[in-house]
């Protein structure tokens, strides 16, 4: 599936069909059936992308995951007011505490990430890549990156969560509160993304390019002409010279 047509969908499965059940399916199931509905449908899209479209389980995947299991756990709990727009915060709740936690275990999460996105598929490839990780300027850019995300996460949850509490003021099961979070829902899932999306890019580039500097070039290429993995096997060709042109 192509990304745009991913990204489509995720937009409309997560913002656009529970806007439409809060909003025209309220009166004919009950508000608080509605309610619960629409909030399951980005979990049930979710799992529905991870056991029939992607079907890869991995770091990011398990991640994903696990953040759709809480949404679809707290979609049972029935609350207005601020608890509401607590509840509705939660996934950036969640993203930053974990997020920041591995930092302050020394662990940049975005390391994962990256592992995932360059797919070392072999003990040699994997190897490397940790050794490249451990490089100091490697690893500040997984810090830096990290922090770009554990930044954004802040800043848009409280966003998010001044939204809520500003907007959903009804009580739950009214049709109003239904409404309510229709409108709220119709700029948080869609507009709040694209921080989320420019932090993660900005943080990857940064790694992406302390990896490269890392790295050498191939003769009369660019490094980004160049496969990722022919680099890595140069740039440990090269260390392996450096002994015996030294002893000679």
């Amino acid at each position: 599936m192509k990304q745009s047509t991913k990204l489509m969908l995720d937009i409309v499965m997560a913002a656009v069909i529970p806007i439409l059940i809060l909003r025209y399916l309220t009166e004919p199931l009950g508000a608080p059936m509605a309610y619960v509905v629409a909030a399951l449908v980005p979990v049930g899209w979710v799992f529905a992308d991870l056991f029939l479209i992607t079907k890869r389980f991995n770091f990011i995947t398990s991640y994903i995951g696990l953040s759709a299991i809480i949404r679809g756990a707290l979609a049972f709990w029935f609350v207005d007011g601020v608890l509401f727009a607590i509840k509705d915060t939660a996934s950036y709740i969640f993203a930053t505490l974990l997020f920041g936690g591995m930092l302050l275990v020394g662990r940049p999460i975005l390391q994962y990430f990256m592992a995932q996105a360059l797919n070392p598929d072999t003990v040699d490839k994997e190897t490397a890549l940790n050794d490249l990780f451990r490089e100091r300027n490697i690893y500040r850019a997984l810090v830096i990156g990290t922090w770009i995300i554990v930044v954004t996460n802040i800043l848009t949850g409280i966003a998010n969560f001044w939204l809520n509490w500003v907007i959903v003021v009804a009580p739950f099961g009214t049709e109003a509160f239904n409404l309510q979070v229709a409108q709220v829902n119709a700029i948080t899932r869609v507009a709040l993304t694209f921080p989320d999306l420019i932090s993660l890019s900005a943080a990857i580039w940064i790694v992406y390019r302390a990896l490269f500097k890392q790295l050498p070039s191939e003769e009369g290429k660019s490094q980004f002409e160049s496969d990722f993995w022919d680099l890595v096997r140069l740039k440990q060709a090269q260390h392996q010279e450096l002994p015996s042109s030294s002893g000679s």
